[in-house]
């Protein structure tokens, strides 16, 4: 009964946040934005059938008080992921396949962070395309579409510049428009799975151990992936907005290796609480040091950056 209450209240937290967007009010945003993460402290804290129950309720809420579609919405873009990010996170198997020894040693082989980072791809690739059908259904039609909203949002702050500024602006607007929709949606879906996992674990509610995140590792087929995205964007067409939104989500996984290869080459650096500040904070306010850290993620996984200094220094060490 304490599950099914508690999956009950996060999915109408949940579909609350999601529906105060209709609002239009700016702190709606921020609540849309966080709107996965009752489910996902109720997948993390109370299992995954719990984060499963309070999505379909609050699916059938948004479908009763609005529409089918906003039910879709949230159907795909907040309870799936919440569920199924939930529910990875929880799994584990035996570190040994005797039976016998799984029984005397309960030690746990848990699903890999890094795995967990290539679904929440999947599902910020999905809810980004899905997103640009609605405008249309080919490279025109969407572009058309990314333009008119972005006139719409620009058109005040630009009306003083000359016609051709305000075209060339709002052409490259639209050509990283589907990229940078894909960021946005990769690092909220990330971001609310770490809040979660932070908060079930400060209430002692996480059913598996922290993880050290410095050792996060995409699997090999994720290189791969991306060079095909990466190829396929020049394919023209809507296959090239495709490639395009997948290549961006790989992308910033890669960069969250990059920053997780950041920390394990700053762990002995007696100033790395300030280097490590000082990239964040340029990160989030300039936005171009994310460039260093794609290269770095990427530089890690062919070259093995990470396990070439735990080898000449050891295993990575508590902080």
């Amino acid at each position: 009964m304490t599950t099914i209450l508690i999956a009950l209240a996060a999915g109408i937290a949940s579909a609350t946040m999601f529906a105060s967007i209709v609002s239009g009010a700016l702190a709606s945003l921020l609540l849309f934005y966080l709107a996965p993460l009752p489910l996902m402290v109720a997948a993390l804290g109370w299992g995954s059938t719990a984060a499963l129950v309070g999505g379909l309720f609050a699916s059938a809420g948004l479908a009763a008080l609005f529409s089918f579609t906003y039910m879709a919405a949230f159907m795909l873009t907040i309870a799936l992921p919440a569920w199924w990010l939930g529910h990875l996170a929880l799994l584990a198997r035996p570190m040994s396949n005797d039976p016998q020894l799984a029984n005397m040693v309960p030690a746990l082989d848990w699903y890999p962070v890094g795995r967990v980072l290539v679904w929440t791809v999947v599902f910020a690739s999905i809810t980004t395309f899905a997103a640009l059908l609605t405008l249309g259904t080919d490279d025109t039609s969407i572009s058309s579409g990314l333009r008119r909203g972005l006139e719409a949002v620009m058109g005040v702050r630009m009306t003083d510049s000359p016609q051709g500024d305000r075209d060339r602006v709002l052409d490259i607007l639209v050509s990283i428009a589907p990229g940078a929709a894909t960021i946005i949606a990769i690092v909220t879906l990330t971001l609310n799975l770490w809040l979660a996992a932070k908060i079930t674990a400060t209430s002692g509610r996480l059913r598996r151990p922290w993880p050290d995140l410095r050792t996060t590792m995409l699997p090999k087929t994720a290189m791969a992936a991306l060079a095909a995205a990466i190829a396929l964007c020049f394919a023209g067409g809507i296959v090239a907005i495709a490639a395009q939104v997948i290549s961006s989500a790989l992308m910033m996984v890669y960069a969250m290796t990059g920053f997780a290869t950041l920390h394990t080459l700053m762990q002995t650096f007696s100033g790395r609480s300030f280097v490590l500040g000082s990239v964040y904070a340029a990160t989030i306010f300039i936005g171009w040091p994310l460039i260093g850290m794609i290269s770095l993620g990427l530089a890690d996984a062919i070259f093995g950056i990470r396990q070439s200094y735990w080898i000449r220094r050891g295993p990575p060490t508590p902080t």
